[in-house]
């Protein structure tokens, strides 16, 4: 029969900033994308990250980007500014 693997950004969170549910997504995908290119996510929430997808069976993958916390790690894209 085939399968999807349904797949989410997660580990998002950066230092006492909570973006996100990633307990929750875990119910819901079988890989996860954890941010670890200083764009988002810092060392202890990648650890914790990483540790809960195991524990939901959830394949872990990176997601890496540039240095940005700012702009996302997506430097060079338009940003949005003000009410046009």
């Amino acid at each position: 029969m085939p399968t999807i693997d349904l797949n989410s950004d997660v580990g998002e969170s950066f230092g006492r900033w909570t973006f996100g549910d990633d307990a929750a997504m875990f119910r819901s995908v079988r890989s996860a994308n954890i941010a670890c290119g200083f764009h988002a996510g810092d060392p202890s929430v990648i650890r914790r990250t990483c540790r809960a997808a195991a524990a939901a069976n959830v394949v872990v993958c990176a997601h890496v980007g540039y240095r940005d916390l700012a702009g996302f790690g997506r430097p060079g894209e338009p940003r949005l500014s003000g009410a046009a």
